[in-house]
């Protein structure tokens, strides 16, 4: 594929409290959605009688310097540049622990109806909570207000002011209740206590309740207000004109994540690399059929000999070729022909476009263990056989900006905001692969997963590079209709690695034994209270059969 290289660079210190833009706007993507004259990336998405666009230029209008995340306050903003014949729905608040980089929604009545519009002022305005009786540092006194819609209508956002005066009944605009979905607190913004399950105030922000594929809610940027453990019910916006309409197309996509794709960094000391599914296959992958098991079979290139039905009962399991010398070979995967296999599709009612970029790996090496100050290999727990990771980029269909990353950790993961990614290239995210257990994270170094003083080992660092933007396999974007084709193996649903049996007992025997006598029962005691997946390891089901195909993936 292609190399387009991008070498406009971001500012990533843009202060909390200033009045501008963060994020960097790729030329090139414009170019491309100008010149095909599609719907992506035009600014502006017409939820069928509503038209919204993201506006990220703030004044800032309230400010506290303590409370929060880290202790450093929060600020609250309202939108200004607001285009013609768009109205603020809400204003927009963060923490003061990252650079300004959001955004919120503004919005166009465009349904010609003077009666039952998108959209009408509220027809009044409630104090919510002031910021007047707080003894903390604050730039002048907050006032949060709601808005109290007409019958068949609901406030979205609230509005902040600076002085005890009611907000202009024409400052804001509350939405028809059709154009609504359930919403849901995501992330704590602020709260003058450290404990967010305590009384008083608690400001979050916000994110649709129902999210996936088939899911309409709209992502709207605005805030919630928690007092005293009780929620506002603020909603949502919802798209009733399809997920479709502003997505983008094949040449679009191609240079998304030809400007997008990241690098992606392997440990140093890494031994186990990801490899192509093609070439896993071509060098000895054999499929193993239950109550057959002496008679495995080779695997074809593209899987079409795998079965495409079923669901993960066990029924079915790839493992490596028999031969110890190619199994080990095999082991260590082929970064030189590996490639990122991206599942694209519609977010938050496809104002947002998901591509989740998985690695395969023909083997995840076993864990290591932080015991005081020893570093210890924990022999055969963490192995296992086929290993399916992946990152997602969560790309705004409104300007075709990058605008967060997820980075999947095992079981789990974390999503980073664009403003506190490592770029290269000017607009390439790094991610770092761990040491054997290949779980993503935004940083190289040691994060450990325990305490302080014992914990699995999770190291990265760069060593070998993998540039996903160049290295690349589009295997499913259902939006596209039949543009790109599914491989086989991508239909499989059984696991892509046998369990591995063997005796925990003799592998923590193994391990006590080089450890002082002291820390022999405290790691015993670590080691039973690790998750029940790390022992006996069955091999992985493929990147379909993962919650987050269909869904979002928190």
């Amino acid at each position: 594929m292609r190399e387009e290289k991008c070498h406009r660079k971001s500012d990533p210190h843009l202060s909390v409290g200033e009045v501008g833009e963060k994020l960097p706007r790729p030329i090139f993507l414009m170019v491309v959605s100008h010149v095909l004259g599609e719907g992506f990336a035009s600014g502006i998405i017409d939820l069928g009688g509503l038209q919204i666009c993201q506006v990220s230029k703030f004044t800032k209008i309230w400010a506290t310097q303590e409370g929060g995340p880290d202790n450093l306050g929060a600020t609250f903003f309202e939108p200004s540049s607001i285009p013609d014949g768009f109205f603020m729905l809400g204003c927009y608040s963060q923490p003061n622990n990252k650079p300004l980089s959001g955004y919120v929604l503004v919005g166009k009545d465009t349904t010609n109806d003077s009666l039952d519009g998108s959209l009408k002022p509220p027809i009044d305005y409630t104090l919510v909570w002031s910021s007047e009786s707080l003894k903390i540092k604050q730039d002048g006194i907050g006032y949060i207000w709601l808005p109290t819609p007409p019958d068949g209508y609901k406030a979205i956002g609230l509005l902040i002011t600076g002085s005890p005066e009611k907000p202009a009944i024409d400052k804001a605009r509350c939405v028809r209740s059709d154009f609504t979905d359930s919403n849901e607190n995501q992330a704590w913004i602020w709260g003058p206590g450290e404990d967010v399950n305590s009384n008083g105030i608690n400001i979050y922000s916000s994110r649709p309740r129902n999210r996936g594929i088939q899911a309409m809610g709209v992502l709207t940027g605005t805030f919630i207000v928690q007092n005293n453990g009780v929620s506002l019910d603020l909603p949502c916006l919802k798209n009733g004109n399809g997920n479709k309409n502003f997505m983008p197309n094949e040449d679009q996509l191609k240079a998304i994540v030809e400007a997008y794709g990241p690098h992606i960094y392997f440990h140093p000391d890494e031994e186990y690399f990801p490899s192509s599914v093609k070439w896993y296959f071509e060098n000895g992958a054999l499929l193993y059929k239950k109550g057959d098991g002496a008679n495995p079979g080779p695997i074809d290139p593209t899987g079409s000999n795998l079965p495409q039905d079923g669901e993960n009962d066990d029924a079915y399991w790839i493992d490596l070729p028999m031969d110890n010398a190619e199994k080990e070979r095999v082991k260590k995967g082929d970064l030189s022909g590996a490639c990122g296999y991206l599942h694209v599709k519609p977010m938050f009612g496809g104002t947002f476009t998901d591509v989740a970029i998985w690695l395969f790996y023909p083997f995840n090496g076993p864990a290591r263990v932080k015991v005081q100050f020893l570093n210890v290999p924990l022999g055969k727990i963490g192995e296992h056989i086929g290993d399916w990771e992946h990152v997602t980029l969560r790309i705004s269909n409104f300007n075709g900006e990058l605008k967060s990353m997820y980075f999947s950790q095992h079981s789990r993961g974390i999503w980073v905001d664009a403003s506190e990614l490592e770029f290269e290239n000017g607009n390439k995210p790094v991610a770092f692969s761990s040491l054997h257990g290949h779980a993503f994270y935004p940083e190289q170094g040691l994060v450990l997963q325990g305490n302080g003083n014992i914990g699995i080992r999770n190291d990265s660092g760069k060593g070998k590079l993998l540039d996903l933007g160049s290295k690349f396999l589009v295997v499913e974007a259902e939006y596209l209709g039949s543009v790109f084709v599914e491989p086989p193996w991508l239909n499989y649903a059984r696991k892509w690695g046998p369990k591995i049996s063997y005796s925990t007992e003799d592998e923590i025997k193994k391990v006590e034994k080089v450890l002082p006598g002291k820390l022999k029962s405290v790691f015993e005691k670590f080691v039973r209270g690790l998750p029940n997946e790390l022992f006996g390891e069955e091999g992985p089901i493929g990147p379909k059969g993962k919650d987050s195909w269909n869904g979002d993936e928190r």
